[in-house]
């Protein structure tokens, strides 16, 4: 009963007391760990297994260590160097990224220069005095000149070794494999190898800890070692990353006796023994840990691997062999893919920083660094795998426009009990949220179903779009927003275009034009000017209702609105109040970005807060105004705060039944200075950015009706793939889209009602001009609106 209790708690997620692993491990089959274990891996990581597509680049073969299993080490050899030179490393790391590689792992002996008189003289003519200094220098080239991000394998260290080398490489690695002390006394493996003593190691593991490394480690069994010195191993390892949090994951490695070795004539650890390892791996460490085994040592075990709890099959190459198990060649991809499959979980590529640490860059990796990765990662810490980009032209990713509309079979309860739950309308916790947008393969094609049915449910086969033209009016701005291109002031950063403020009456002009062409709707936004005072929002409004009657005001961003109020020294109602009274319509959601502050202190630091905005909107919508709500994501920010973002505008919504549609708006980076800086992320990927189209209809079900995607960053086949997601309408002709096109957007100013409704007719819906607040379009605009 003891062993029933201890095994639920553990798959559960439960931390167990080394007593507890104990007794779990005496009381308890393979079969029971296992099953444990794959429970608790699945609670964190669900259908995904990772690897690493990697170069394996060996700097030097030389070791001052003796171990006797190891056949990578050697001494000299006449008539070769004792180290690769640059040219060769730069070699392999180049075919690797030939071959889309993203990790160079430098694997070495321990400081040879202590030995071989071969080594010192071989550093002394490259310049340097160290391996771990020339190993520096090689990590630099290889991630300057490849962009193959380096893993450090170069033993044992002390903290000034662990500090240069963390500036050149985004982890570092070091095997523990074993605390007993035991196996390096006399008859032991590690007999003759200093840096392989438990207590140099582990020296070695806290000092990478305390500078915050994320860090590889692990165990090797089979090598002498008892199963209870196998477990202390691995709790020693969990007291290390408790204090520091850095262990990125733990390697359970099989030993293989390799000929010509002192421990040739032993025999392999046992398939048995290595899964009741990896299982008391998974239920040591918390869910969340990264357990791996190396596929190329168990071949034909690949499956029981899984089913034994690992999530990880560590770094795979397509060019390179292991060359410290080089009798044991990587698994064709294609392969690791399909068996991966087999056992119901999906193969994912990582980077040799792990998610979870690559979505803290500022704690976990060097300053210089940070561009290289953000550029090479999604929201949630994972390698961006395809080239597109919201804004550029470029071809869609096609597996993923296949996902959409794949038929599928759903083997999440979980997930299915969500998507189910949110299509009846109830809400759902960040946690769920955040969930939903870490959907992928079958995962994210459910999720994109789920958001259609609501669509065709809610919406029908219907997608509207309104005819409108932005009227920018202007460009001069004092606030700072990071992501903004569009803005100029004596502060800005050097950017597209010049500083410009339209007149009354060029405002007047363009109202016209619009009605000319069919408009039924101006949207009027620009900077926040120092020179503008609520004054002038008011005459903007007047100016148009006069040049136009009957068109539709949809202006003001509550920035302004809340920059209007104050400078006229009045309540935010009263001066909406003034608004309305001038002609205002409907406001647009703009100035939302992100609902949550501590992204806003760095995103736009000097705008309205979180509370802020949504005070305003509920002004807004208690004076009888409508709006849009926005999201601007894909930046600096992490899935949570997308949920955030959502559950405050269905909260709102709650309220006030305000918001006419969501419309996510996804980041366009190529002018945008905080890009340029090196500090945001490339936008969304073409995942996400579907995805928050599908998760906004499911999460602010029922309370708003309508989802809106832009064309202008979504491009036209990327408006047509969301129409098949959740969304039901185009938003606006635009006519003079100007915000977009300064960050770098390359969709046009403007998309026609014929082209809009060819766009809609081709994704086999029914198009339907509309009014910004979804009304029927009067008839005189309809007349006029082929024009346009």
């Amino acid at each position: 009963m003891i062993e029933t209790e201890l095994l639920r708690r553990a798959a559960e997620g439960e931390r167990l007391s080394s007593a507890e692993i104990s007794a779990l491990d005496a009381g308890s089959s393979l079969d029971e760990l296992m099953h444990a274990a794959a429970a608790r891996r699945d609670r964190a990581h669900g259908q995904l297994i990772s690897y690493s597509k990697k170069v394996f680049i060996p700097l030097t073969q030389l070791c001052r260590n003796v171990c006797h299993y190891c056949t990578f080490a050697h001494p000299p050899r006449k008539g070769e160097h004792a180290y690769l030179s640059i040219d060769e490393m730069l070699a392999i790391a180049e075919a690797g990224a030939a071959l889309g590689c993203k990790e160079a792992l430098f694997t070495l002996g321990d400081k040879p220069e202590l030995r071989y008189a071969q080594a010192r003289r071989e550093l002394a003519a490259l310049g340097h005095e160290t391996t771990i200094a020339y190993l520096a220098e090689a990590a630099k080239a290889v991630l300057d000149r490849t962009g193959l991000f380096p893993h450090i394998n170069p033993g044992v260290m002390n903290a000034d070794e662990i500090a240069s080398l963390r500036k050149v490489s985004i982890s570092q690695g070091l095997m523990l494999e074993t605390a007993s002390s035991r196996l390096s006394e006399r008859g032991g493996p590690h007999f003759g190898s200093p840096d392989k003593h438990p207590a140099a190691r582990f020296a070695t593991i806290g000092a990478a800890g305390a500078q915050s490394v994320p860090f590889t480690t692990g165990i090797l069994i089979g090598i002498g070692e008892t199963h209870a010195e196998r477990i202390e191993s691995m709790l020693q390892l969990r007291d290390s990353h408790d204090e520091f949090g850095h262990i990125q994951e733990i390697i359970v490695q099989n030993f293989r006796p390799k000929p010509g070795t002192v421990m040739a004539s032993m025999p392999p650890a046992s398939t048995e023994d290595h899964l009741r390892a990896t299982a008391l791996a998974r239920l040591i460490f918390a869910p969340e840990m990264n357990i791996q085994a190396p596929p190329n040592l168990s071949p034909r075990e690949l499956e029981r691997l899984v089913d034994a709890g690992i999530n990880d099959w560590g770094g795979v190459s397509p060019l390179t062999p292991d060359h410290v198990n080089p009798e044991a060649p990587w698994p064709h991809l294609d392969e690791l893919a399909r068996r991966t499959r087999g056992c119901g979980k999906v193969l994912i590529e990582r980077l040799a920083i792990y998610p979870a640490y690559a979505r803290d860059l500022t704690r976990w990796a060097d300053e210089d660094l940070h561009r290289p990765l953000l550029r090479a990662i999604d929201g949630e810490g994972f390698p961006r795998v395809d080239d597109w980009c919201p804004g550029a032209v470029t071809d869609l990713p096609k597996d993923d426009v296949a996902l959409v509309t794949k038929p599928h079979v759903l083997r999440n309860g979980d997930l299915s009990r969500l998507l189910a739950k949110t299509q009846r309308g109830v809400g759902a916790s960040e946690k769920n949220i955040a969930a939903l947008f870490r959907a992928r393969d079958s995962e994210f094609t459910a999720v994109c179903r789920a958001a259609d049915e609501l669509r065709e449910e809610v919406n029908g086969a219907i997608v509207s779009y309104v005819v409108t033209r932005n009227i920018n009016y202007t460009n001069i701005c004092s606030y700072h927003c990071r992501f903004c291109a569009f803005s100029k002031g004596k502060t800005s950063d050097a950017l597209r275009g010049r500083p410009y403020s339209l007149s009354l009456e060029e405002v007047a002009v363009r109202v016209r034009e619009a009605a000319a062409r069919g408009a039924s709707e101006v949207c009027m936004q620009g900077g926040i000017h120092p020179d503008f005072t609520g004054a002038h929002y008011i005459e903007i409004c007047k100016a148009a209702k006069a040049a136009v009657p009957r068109m539709h005001v949809h202006a003001f961003s509550p920035l302004e609105i809340q920059q209007g109020a104050q400078t006229l020294g009045v309540s935010t109602r009263e001066f909406l109040s003034a608004l309305k009274a001038a002609g205002l319509g409907t406001v647009p959601g703009t100035a939302a970005e992100i609902l949550d502050d501590d992204v806003r202190a760095t995103l736009c630091p000097d705008k309205l807060n979180t509370a802020e905005w949504l005070d305003v909107m509920r002004v807004v919508h208690g004076i009888g105004l409508r709006s849009t709500a926005t999201i601007m994501f894909g930046h600096m920010e992490r899935y949570e705060h997308w949920a955030r973002h959502l559950r405050r505008l269905r909260q709102l919504q709650m309220e006030t039944g305000g918001f006419t549609e969501f419309v996510p708006l996804p980041f366009v980076p190529m002018e945008a200075p905080i890009y340029l800086k090196g500090r945001a992320r490339r936008g969304p990927t073409f995942r996400e950015a579907i995805l928050m189209h599908a998760v906004g209809r499911l999460v602010l079900h029922p309370h708003v009706p309508n989802i809106q995607a832009s064309w202008v960053k979504m491009g036209r086949t990327g408006v047509h793939v969301c129409l098949q997601a959740g969304v039901n309408d185009l938003g606006g002709t635009l006519m003079d889209e100007s915000i977009s096109r300064s960050a770098g957007a390359s969709h046009g100013q403007e998309m026609t009602p014929a082209e809009m409704e060819a766009t809609i007719v081709t994704a086999g819906r029914v198009p339907r001009q509309r009014t910004t607040t979804y009304a029927s379009v009067a008839r005189e605009s309809m007349a006029n609106a082929p024009a346009a």
